[in-house]
């Protein structure tokens, strides 16, 4: 028996980096735990991470190449070779760039398994520019709405002693998105560190708050102008920053004097006005403070608006880039994802075709399409036809919006390639599946996407059957396609590291990287935008023909832009409810996280409840304008009855027909992504907040 190997890697169960100590046995991992050496998580780990042998090791997992043996969406399957399926995808990718030019393919992602960089090459040397991701509205929308603001991304600073949190639209200590850890956030508030608390339900956060704000959903941007005018009107900011970096501040402050008074502002946010003066207030006067904002502020029609107006409070309280508040951390000596993306290299021609391009100019520029326009020119053909596509750990049948317009666009395409772990509703609909590795699996310089100023070793610890990690599966397929790669996925991590004089093996034993940081780095060279200032008036946007200045935009669809909805839809659903064992649409077939989270759960008010004579855990109906799902009701008295709160991403894979139960439980079913609907600069869909109603039903 061979004794127990244990290698340091870093998890991407969820947005990942958490370290990880990996416990191999005669060629499998056993257990993880927790790497307590972790700079950014301490040893801790969640039940997504600790569950990840169940996944990698899971009955249903497919481990070979497989090929479509009959009409799409039957289910029937034939395993094939690596070069087989290779060779098939490359053989009709060539054919369309011959006939149809390169565009007319799409190549898209998901939450992604930091294989972004390679991703993103390959599609470049590819020649189209119609890169589908989930970035639209979630994380990317809010680099490049902070990009034209203030030249990058302002995270939390907790390690800095932050006296002051706002924990704006998220839930750290199970979501742990992005740059954030939950156990940072809670080490800085145990420190004594006020709190602020905004959102729609009174959950873990909001028990522990100082302030509690139980904001409408959907109104996030108004509320940050209301914050806003409480700190101009009563000089809370700080003079010497607006005086000397921030542009457009007359402007600003005339529109947030003039449109956005705190009466106004209540009655859009449903927030009392005197507890938005006292939020504002212990905000612009604890200092430091910073804002750890969430993905539901960039999913909705205001995703833009409200990222520029937060930047703004962070800037004009003087907590930008100042330690304790929100940072501008600074990258370690490693090749960027957009040097190695080789993002010069897709000709100036070839992204004036981007879809949607000429529409949302910021989304554009940040390199993605919206999804509706995809599916558009899947269906209709125009502006031009989208003939084949790869999808890489995307699901979108179940996690864009009108998910059955993106499931009858994916069922018309003419060819697809699908990568992921299992046979998804999305991998069902495909031509050619390719099994990726997990985490456990992969070589790779992790987290270099994100800007928390670190990077981490994520070592192979196994191979699982014929499944390779997805940095590889670009890389040879671009090799095929005449591209130009790196050898091997380890040659690629070294051409990534070489800034820092450090070979991939070296780097493995060092574990990690961090960018020297420096603080208020803009008093010596100013800020990354045209005019080097914090643009509140943005120049950009100007140019581009919308409006530089944050503003609040109703919602598309809520009881005051379409009150002729709420005889027959007189709810608020608020979708995207997040718990602490699933990840968008993936685990529901984890033994161990489906045994805590086993159906989909609804929470309404027991007032509402009442009304339709629903009981506690019984089944419900929720409908829209664009369709009905059924999940189970949870009462909640911590949300306003007038909101319903649904979770997402879900499907059965306990379901072995093809469709694996898509359309039962699907929030995305009722979702809208009319074009009408949209964040018109970034092309962000209004994924959280429609009418709704709600009914009881029998069991599922």
């Amino acid at each position: 028996m061979e004794e127990i190997k244990k290698i340091r890697t870093a998890c991407r169960s969820c947005h990942g980096g958490c370290g990880v100590i990996a416990h191999i046995k005669d060629g499998k991992v056993i257990k993880v735990e927790g790497d307590p050496d972790s700079p950014i998580s301490h040893g801790t780990l969640c039940s997504k991470g600790l569950a990840i042998t169940q996944l990698a090791y899971h009955p249903d997992r497919v481990l070979y190449p497989m090929k479509r043996a009959g009409a799409r969406g039957e289910g029937k399957w034939q395993r094939i070779t690596w070069d087989e399926a290779l060779n098939t995808i490359v053989e009709k990718f060539k054919k369309v760039i011959s006939e149809y030019g390169p565009e007319s393919i799409v190549v898209g992602q998901g939450t992604g398994r930091d294989y972004e960089s390679h991703l993103y090459r390959f599609a470049n040397l590819l020649g189209t520019p119609n890169v589908l991701t989930a970035g639209h509205m979630c994380y990317v929308s809010r680099v490049g709405s902070t990009l034209i603001t203030c030249g990058t991304l302002p995270i939390a600073d907790y390690e800095g002693g932050p006296k002051c949190i706002v924990v704006w639209a998220c839930n750290p200590q199970w979501t742990n998105p992005d740059e954030y850890k939950g156990e940072n956030f809670w080490r800085a508030y145990q420190k004594g560190a006020k709190l602020i608390c905004i959102d729609p339900r009174r959950g873990f956060i909001a028990n522990k708050a100082d302030l509690w704000l139980q904001i409408r959903p959907g109104t996030d941007a108004a509320l940050s102008l209301g914050f806003h005018h409480v700190i101009i009107e009563e000089e809370l900011y700080d003079k010497e920053f607006v005086d000397n970096y921030i542009n457009g501040w007359d402007a600003f402050r005339e529109r947030v004097m003039k449109d956005y008074p705190l009466e106004k502002v209540e009655e859009i946010t449903w927030v009392d006005k005197d507890l938005i003066r006292k939020a504002a207030r212990m905000y612009a006067t604890t200092k430091p403070a910073c804002i750890h904002w969430g993905v539901p502020t960039e999913q909705t029609n205001n995703c833009v608006n409200y990222t520029r107006a937060t930047t703004g409070l962070m800037a004009v309280t003087g907590n930008l880039d100042a330690p304790g508040g929100n940072a501008l951390f600074v990258n370690p000596p490693t090749r960027t994802v957009a040097e190695f993306s080789r993002h010069r290299d897709l000709p100036p021609e070839q992204q004036k075709k981007r879809l949607g391009g000429d529409q949302f100019k910021l989304g554009a520029r940040v390199a993605m399409i919206n999804p509706k326009k995809a599916w558009d020119a899947i269906v209709t053909g125009q502006p031009y036809p989208l003939k084949a596509g790869i999808l890489c750990g995307s699901n979108p049948v179940v996690t864009r919006a009108n998910a059955k317009e993106a499931y009858e666009a994916l069922r018309k395409i003419e060819f697809l390639a699908v990568i992921d772990f299992f046979m998804t509703p999305t991998a069902e609909l495909a031509d050619i599946f390719l099994p990726s590795g997990t985490w456990l699996e992969q070589n790779h310089v992790a987290d270099n996407w994100k800007r928390h100023g670190y990077v981490l070793a994520r070592q192979k610890c196994v191979e699982i059957g014929e499944c390779w990690q997805d940095h590889k599966i670009f890389l040879e397929l671009g090799k095929r396609m005449g591209q130009e790669w790196p050898n091997t996925v380890e040659e690629a991590l070294d051409y990534l590291l070489e800034p820092s004089g450090l070979t991939w093996e070296q780097f493995k034993e060092k574990g990690y990287l961090r960018g020297e940081m420096v603080y208020y780095k803009y008093k010596q060279r100013g800020f990354s935008t045209p005019t080097k200032k914090v643009e509140l008036y943005s120049t950009i946007l100007e140019k581009w023909g919308y409006d530089p200045l944050p503003k609040y935009v109703e919602v598309p669809e809520s009881p005051v832009s379409t009150p002729h909805l709420l005889k027959d839809y007189p709810y608020i659903l608020n979708a995207g409810l997040r718990t602490p064992t699933f990840f968008h649409s993936a685990n529901r077939q984890i033994p161990s996280l489906r045994e805590i989270r086993p159906d989909p759960i609804v929470e309404i008010h027991p007032e509402t409840a009442k009304r339709h004579n629903i009981k506690d855990g019984q089944w419900a109906y929720i409908t829209s304008p664009r369709g009905r799902i059924k999940q189970r009701v949870k009462l909640n008295d911590n949300i306003d009855p007038r909101v319903v709160v649904g979770e997402h991403g879900w499907w059965y894979p306990e379901q072995k027909d093809p469709s694996h139960g898509w359309n039962i439980s699907n929030i995305n079913i009722l979702t809208d992504n009319a074009y009408e609907t949209l964040d018109p600069a970034m092309g962000s869909t209004n994924l959280r907040v429609c009418l709704c109603s709600i009914a009881p039903c029998e069991d599922r």
